[in-house]
């Protein structure tokens, strides 16, 4: 999975690379959709927290699901195909979603987004790996994720102004014509390699397919991505993806245009942060896992301010809560970086996969643990959950916390004694470096 910067005009590999990030973004604007949308799915569907997580978790459930398939049939079809696949079941699921009445075509909506979202970002990083040399690699990685944030602020005020001016079916049928028109260009101008286009593999055997899973997965440097990526993302991701909105509108008592404001602030905070880490990471290779524990670290500790708070929590604490949330995106994609530096061209799309169930997971069974918590600390009576109801069901993120960072520690340590031992054998200086 060389890439070819001798013989790629740069005008084209930038136009790849910005129609292939655009789809990313489009991917962002459809998975954080329901985030601020989700007191009014809870009225119009007529459900409670339990059940409204689980729109989001069948989302992200089968975006966790599909990672490590999608990462070999990225291996074998390429990018082109895959990001036109997947934008083509995310317009479907919000074209579901937008006429949906009943819970279980809506959820049946966010599956179909979760499906299509599974297929995107690692199909731009195997754009970046083919189009871009290596050198450049963490910077354009770190971009991606940053500039996919973008989705984000069109996930937020935008489309709360519009859902509550024209409704939601009007607001989900625009949503979904966005991804239509992101779908042409990508059919226009992406394409797999700066060679010729990508020829579709021969069709691997199953066990040649176990075979790369698990060599992959035998490198501690993805395992470690993976644990890097799950303990990094999971809070900032649950904030944006659906509870966020809830907490600052139901919990702390913002306007809703005031909680929107806040999530579009997270995310220019994101589109900030991502060079910054992208640079620390590029500088000091060695190093990541002290960034991943600040990170960690630092979320930790400003939540713990939050929820001791007596009462709601000032302006400015909030707006620290969600500027420090917005390092999570940039800090998981870390996780990447390792997988690509401890894995051989041919099996990045494999491992990349891996990676990304880290943090996904994490996010599922947070956003389903919230959920729950708040239905059972909700006093009898009240039709939204107190703020002390959202201060027990935010607690939940210190136990995965707890696993991540042991897990990360674990895995660091392996990931050195391997390059110790890759640097006893040979002259030439490994780059897997934890």
């Amino acid at each position: 999975m060389s890439a070819g910067p001798t013989v790629t005009p740069r005008r084209s590999a930038a136009l790849v690379f910005g129609v292939a990030v655009t789809a990313y973004v489009a991917a962002v604007f459809h998975r954080s959709s329901l985030g601020v949308t989700g007191v009014d799915a809870a009225e119009r569907f007529h459900i409670n927290a339990s059940a409204l997580a689980t729109f989001s978790v069948a989302q992200l459930a089968v975006y966790a699901a599909m990672q490590v398939p999608v990462g070999v049939l990225l291996d074998r079809f390429g990018s082109r195909r895959l990001l036109l696949a997947g934008g083509s079941l995310m317009v479907a699921g919000q074209l579901c979603f937008a006429v949906a009445t009943d819970v279980r075509l809506a959820v049946a909506a966010r599956v179909l987004v979760g499906l299509g979202d599974a297929m995107t970002f690692i199909s731009v990083l195997r754009i970046v790996a083919f189009w871009f040399p290596g050198r450049r690699n963490p910077l354009l990685v770190q971009l991606t994720g940053t500039i996919g944030q973008l989705g984000a602020v069109l996930g937020a005020v935008p489309l709360v102004a519009l859902l509550h001016h024209a409704g939601w079916t009007p607001a989900f049928l625009t949503a979904a014509a966005l991804g239509a028109t992101v779908l042409l260009l990508v059919l226009v101008a992406v394409r797999d390699t700066p060679l010729a286009e990508h020829v579709t593999a021969v069709a691997p055997t199953l066990a040649t397919v176990r075979r790369q899973l698990a060599d992959a997965w035998a490198q501690p440097g993805t395992r470690l991505g993976l644990w890097s990526h799950f303990v990094t993302q999971f809070s900032g991701a649950v904030f944006a993806l659906l509870w966020g909105y809830p907490f600052l509108v139901q919990g702390q008592g913002l306007s809703p245009t005031a909680a929107a404001t806040l999530l579009t602030l997270m995310t220019v905070a994101t589109l900030v942060c991502g060079p910054v880490i992208a640079h620390l990471c590029a500088r000091h290779p060695f190093h990541r896992s002290v960034v991943v524990f600040a990170i960690t670290a630092g979320t930790a500790a400003v939540w713990a301010v939050v929820l001791a708070w007596p009462g709601p929590a000032p302006h400015w604490l909030l707006v620290t809560l969600v500027i420090v949330l917005a390092v999570n995106g940039p800090g998981s994609v870390i996780g990447f970086d390792y997988a690509r530096t401890s894995n051989p061209v041919h099996r990045i799309g494999s491992a990349t996969g891996i990676v990304n169930v880290g943090g996904f997971v994490a996010s599922m069974v947070l956003i389903l643990a919230i959920g729950v918590v708040l239905d059972l600390t909700t006093p009898a009576g009240h039709s939204a959950p107190t703020l002390d109801a959202f201060r027990w069901a935010f607690a939940v993120q210190y136990l995965l916390w707890g696993l991540g960072a042991v897990q990360v520690l674990r895995y660091r340590n392996a990931a050195r004694r391997r390059h110790a031992a890759e640097r006893a054998a040979t002259p030439v200086p490994a780059v897997a470096g934890a």
